[in-house]
């Protein structure tokens, strides 16, 4: 099947220019920008709101990230091969699937309402995490919008067309033709993600590739009392306290 110029470039060109940017981009920021390298936390401004959007908006982004791991990068043949047929995957589309999106964007939804209301939450928000919370939004609706149009409206299986597509990105052989011929909703989604993809290693969500592992091993920080006494009990002679 013969594609136009604009077909290749949306579908080989701009797909690989924004996974360049996005690893390029965490190189960069890594070595010049690590004390950037922050979720640049406002807990301190306010916790109420933060303590039930937060894990509304990180629970459920998880979970999307496994379904796309299944929905995308594991083949259709896999899964029947290991007992889920078809009925049962489209189950799990479109329970978890909108279950977790609606968990995502209730989530961000009080996010970002606690950013514009809290003065001072509104007053570190930068340019980007602005544009980063437009494109997270765009993506999380119209990943929810394919959830229900794929599995209940239309029953447009992507597995056979835009899973293949993707995988084959990680093959350098990409199949434009598959995603031409896919719903513009799935279009519009996978261009506004890689469009996300792009920005990221601009935007907080570099924090996303930063393990606390030096929790396990850092020392104890330790206390002192500025109290003339220190401790519970008086200290021996020669260890009193000095100045």
């Amino acid at each position: 099947m013969n594609v136009s110029t604009a077909e290749l470039l949306a579908w080989v060109v701009v797909p690989y220019v924004c996974l360049a940017v996005f690893i390029a981009g965490h190189v960069w920021r890594y070595r010049y920008d690590k004390f950037g390298w922050t979720t640049r936390s406002s807990q301190l401004y306010e916790s109420r709101l933060l303590r039930i959007g937060s894990p509304l908006f990180h629970f459920g982004i998880l979970i999307v990230f496994l379904g796309h791991v299944m929905g995308l990068g594991i083949p259709k043949s896999w899964t029947e091969a290991v007992g889920i047929g078809e009925d049962a995957y489209h189950f799990m589309a479109v329970s978890l699937g909108a279950l977790a999106g609606v968990s995502t964007l209730v989530g961000m939804a009080i996010l970002i309402y606690r950013r514009r209301t809290v003065g001072p939450v509104f007053s570190a928000t930068t340019t980007m995490d602005k544009v980063m919370y437009l494109f997270l939004a765009i993506v999380i609706v119209l990943g929810l919008w394919n959830t229900v149009a794929s599995n209940v409206l239309d029953h447009y299986d992507y597995r056979e067309s835009v899973s293949v597509w993707f995988r084959g990105i990680f093959r350098f052989d990409l199949q434009p033709e598959l995603m031409a011929d896919a719903p513009l909703g799935f279009q519009a989604h996978a261009l506004v993600a890689f469009m996300l993809f792009a920005l990221w290693p601009f935007t907080r969500l570099v924090h996303v590739f930063s393990a606390p592992l030096g929790y396990i091993t850092r020392p104890y920080i330790v206390y002192r009392s500025r109290d003339e006494q220190l401790g519970s009990r008086t200290p021996r002679r020669g260890w009193e306290r000095v100045g």
